[in-house]
C-alpha cells in the first residue's frame, strides 16, 4: 500500500502590495473572487514541503514538478498538502483541490545556453499584448541575487521575468513545469533568460507560456521552467 505524506499549513497572502493587483482584496473582488489570491508560487512552495521531506536535496538538484493551480487559495485558509507516490496536491479543509502536481526526475540533458540568448530589458515596458508577447520573441534578461534558494523564491523569478518585460493588469499564474539541474545557493548571482513559447485564448482569458532558464555563475543552469499565466483576464461581468 502506498503511504501518503501530509503537510498542513495556514495559507498567507505573501503579495498584497504586489504590482499584480489580483492579490489585492478590492481588485480581486471586482473579478469575482472572495479576496486577494494567495500567489501560485506560494502554493507551489507548500506543495514542495513533503516532496523535500521525502526526497531531500536530490530533488532540488535534479528533480522536477508539473503543477496546475485549480482553485483560488485565500489568506487564512487551512490547506492540506498530500504526497502519495509521485502525486502531490493541495486541498481546502472540505477536500476541494486547489492545486495538483506530479513529481518527476528529468532524464534529458539541460537545455543549451546558446538557445537562450541575453536580451536587454525594455527601457519602457510595453503593455502585455499579442504583439509584445508574440510566440518566439526573446524577452529581456533579469539579473538578481538569490537571498533564499527555496523553491517558492526560485519560481518567483519566473514571475519577475514576465513582470519586468511587460506591463500587466491583474493576472494569474496558471501552471508551471519545473526542472532542476543544479542546486541553488543563497547569494548566487543569477540570470533569468527566456522567450515566449505560446500565446492563446481560452474562455475569454488570454494566456502566455514562457520558456525560461535560470542560470547561476553565468554558466550553470539551475532551473528550466515552462511557465503559464493568464496575462489578461476576461472582463468582469457587467463591464
Amino acid at each position: 500500500m502506498t503511504v501518503a505524506d501530509t503537510y498542513r499549513v495556514r495559507a498567507r497572502n505573501t503579495a498584497p502590495d504586489s504590482e499584480n493587483r489580483i492579490h489585492d482584496d478590492q481588485t480581486a473582488a471586482a473579478y469575482g473572487f472572495r479576496a486577494g489570491l494567495v500567489p501560485g508560487v506560494t502554493v507551489y512552495g507548500y506543495l514542495t514541503v513533503p516532496v523535500i521531506d521525502r526526497f531531500g536535496e536530490d530533488w532540488l538538484a535534479r528533480g522536477g514538478m508539473r503543477v496546475r493551480f485549480l482553485e483560488p487559495v485565500y489568506d487564512g485558509e487551512d490547506v492540506v498538502v498530500t504526497l502519495t507516490g509521485n502525486a502531490v496536491s493541495a486541498s481546502q479543509q472540505d477536500g476541494t483541490a486547489c492545486a495538483a502536481g506530479d513529481v518527476f526526475w528529468p532524464e534529458d540533458a539541460p537545455p543549451s545556453l546558446a538557445q537562450y540568448p541575453d536580451g536587454p530589458l525594455p527601457a519602457v515596458r510595453p503593455a502585455a499584448s499579442a504583439e509584445s508577447l508574440a510566440p518566439g520573441r526573446t524577452l529581456g534578461t533579469v539579473y538578481t541575487e538569490l537571498p533564499l534558494p527555496d523553491p517558492a523564491a526560485l519560481l518567483t523569478l519566473s514571475n519577475h521575468f514576465l513582470m519586468q518585460n511587460v506591463v500587466l493588469g491583474p493576472w494569474i499564474h496558471a501552471s508551471s513545469e519545473v526542472r532542476h539541474f543544479s542546486l541553488a545557493r543563497a547569494g548566487d548571482r543569477v540570470a533569468v533568460r527566456g522567450r515566449v513559447a505560446e500565446r492563446f485564448e481560452r474562455k475569454g482569458h488570454q494566456f502566455v507560456v514562457l520558456d525560461i532558464i535560470v542560470v547561476a555563475d553565468a554558466a550553470r543552469i539551475v532551473q528550466h521552467v515552462r511557465h503559464t499565466a493568464i496575462y489578461e483576464l476576461r472582463p468582469p461581468a457587467g463591464r
